[in-house]
């Protein structure tokens, strides 16, 4: 088997143990190659070049953002995307059920099984666990920001990002329509989920599944309290978000959110242009991944039995 992995050098707290590890492979893998990126867009280009050159598995070294970049290069092609998840929240993986290791990882792919998990398409874009609008958008460029200036980075920077804007943040005012229906909203996120996650445990869209055709719009109504705000926050980590106030999710497979001006987005947690309508499609099992026998296996697991 041809394995072709693409590692981005400025993700994680360690980024040096990362890559390391992963230069050393696996034993089954006597074709193999390591490529690390240089730019924002690099990995989509290198995934091309592992499709071009017969790649039979491409992995992605990174966090969520590499590897929406590396499955954008693999979309329409037989390669099976891998992840050894090395970023902040890592939230695609977890849903895999892949270790946070990257040795781990690596070990876990070597024996995993190729299953095929739906996509989402916001505006046109590619999103592979959640997408959308509202307070974690502004987040997420706040934490681009920080990343380009050097500031601290990972799960505790994103945390004390996410206190920072929570008190200047202004919710807007926009219309949410699925399945015939119309919601007029001023929520605190809507966020467009195709996976249970955003990362580092926090669950947003309980029961998610990444492969049965359908996606959650969740929604959290601003209280206009941040304390409303902050007391609804630790139901991410402890279950429950579901029975807060506030709270709504609409499953479909089509969604189109408007506003009377420009919405901040994120796809994957990554920012992207600002617009005053977003439209999002799931498109069912349009992408091979790599995932762990066990999980596949257990019918709590994030694939349809």
């Amino acid at each position: 088997m041809k394995v072709r992995a693409i590692l981005n050098p400025r993700a994680g707290v360690a980024p040096a143990a990362s890559q390391r590890a992963v230069e050393s492979g696996r034993p089954s893998w006597t074709d193999y190659a390591v490529s690390l990126t240089r730019a924002p867009g690099h990995a989509t280009e290198l995934a091309r070049e592992a499709i071009a050159d017969g790649a039979d598995l491409v992995i992605a070294v990174g966090g969520d953002g590499t590897v929406n970049e590396v499955a954008r290069g693999l979309l329409g092609s037989a390669a099976a995307l891998g992840i050894v998840p090395v970023g902040s929240g890592n939230g695609l993986a977890r849903a895999l059920g892949l270790p946070l290791r990257p040795d781990a990882a690596l070990a876990a792919l070597e024996a995993g099984v190729r299953r095929r998990i739906d996509v989402g398409r916001l505006n046109g874009g590619l999103f592979l666990n959640v997408a959308g609008t509202g307070f974690d958008a502004v987040v997420g460029a706040a934490f681009q920001r920080a990343g380009r200036d050097g500031s601290r980075r990972g799960f505790l920077g994103y945390l004390r990002l996410s206190l920072a804007e929570v008190l200047r943040f202004r919710p807007p005012s926009l219309v949410l329509e699925a399945e015939g229906k119309r919601w007029e909203l001023t929520p605190f996120i809507v966020t467009f989920a195709n996976g249970p996650q955003y990362g580092s445990g926090a669950v947003i869209n309980p029961g998610g599944r990444l492969d049965d055709g359908r996606m959650e719009a969740v929604f959290f109504q601003h209280t206009g309290s941040v304390l409303g705000v902050l007391a609804a926050a630790p139901r991410l980590f402890l279950g429950g978000l579901e029975r807060a106030r506030r709270y709504g999710r609409v499953s479909a497979a089509r969604l189109t959110v408007t506003a009377a001006t420009p919405l901040a987005i994120h796809r994957d947690g990554d920012p992207v242009e600002s617009s005053a309508r977003i439209d999002v499609v799931l498109v069912p099992r349009a992408l091979e991944v790599i995932a762990p026998a066990a999980t596949v296996e257990d019918p709590n697991g994030p694939f349809t039995p």
